[in-house]
């Protein structure tokens, strides 16, 4: 009797959990879609979010193109198809790994600052303050950070494909011996518009999910310094959880022919 009770509390709290979300997620999409925008506010959020973000997307994926290259050459070998590490490399790069990695790390590192932000705004009652004042917490607060993540991730994934790839030829050229002519004709031959395009709407989705994730647990965090902590937790295990499994949902609705 007593497991069932659990249960039940369980269930409720987080069928809770959800309902909150979801009308967090309709108010804050339909702000970002509606004036007033706050364009410095916008500007700024895009330069913390975008810009500062930029050496972290770019070690990961230049070492992750570079191990990507190595390990591929490793198990082509076996198969005589040495020819196949420069495709492999480039179609990984921009299909998965780009968007993927970029979404986790701008994830750890955006979404964290996002839910401490407001978090610490919450428990200092400053959100209250903006409502007394007449300026809608959801213009002023959320839909600048959401509409920056949208914005940059996809560009942030851009520039991490190049430098992916570039790492990817480095290592082939430098550490392997191959030609640099034929791998760079092997990268580009088999990889389409299609590839980089799914890649970059991923990204965007990405952007997407971190944003409201950040905003939602730090917008409805409770009292105190441990909320803040919990909030701050929260936003990074759910935002890399649902890339993870929005990552597949894309992945089959472009690729499952």
């Amino acid at each position: 009797m007593v497991l069932i009770k659990h249960i039940g509390r369980y269930v409720l709290e987080t069928l809770k959990i959800l309902g909150r979300l979801v009308i967090f997620v309709e108010k804050a999409i339909s702000h970002c879609f509606k004036p007033p925008y706050f364009y410095q506010l916008i500007l700024k959020q895009v330069i913390d979010i975008g810009y500062y973000s930029l050496p972290v997307v770019g070690l990961t994926t230049l070492f992750s193109g570079m191990v990507l290259a190595l390990q591929s050459y490793n198990g082509f070998t076996r198969f005589s198809s040495e020819s196949a590490v420069a495709t492999v490399v480039a179609l990984s790069i921009t299909r998965e790994l780009g968007p993927v990695l970029a979404g986790l790390m701008v994830t750890g590192r955006v979404g964290s600052s996002i839910a401490a932000e407001l978090a610490s705004m919450k428990v200092s009652d400053q959100i209250d303050a903006l409502k007394i004042l007449g300026t809608n917490p959801f213009d002023y607060l959320i839909a600048p950070r959401i509409i920056a993540c949208i914005v940059c991730l996809p560009i942030l994934v851009l520039i991490g494909n190049i430098i992916g790839v570039f790492g990817g030829f480095l290592v082939g050229v430098y550490k392997l011996n191959f030609n640099p002519s034929t791998y760079l004709y092997q990268t580009v031959l088999y990889l389409e518009p299609m590839d980089i395009a799914s890649g970059l709407n991923k990204a965007a989705i990405f952007g997407l999910l971190l944003g409201i994730m950040g905003c939602f647990h730090g917008y409805n965090c409770t009292r105190g310094a441990q909320g803040v902590g919990l909030a701050t937790t929260n936003a990074v295990v759910s935002g890399c959880i649902l890339i993870l499994i929005f990552n597949y949902l894309v992945t089959e609705l472009f690729f499952s022919s």
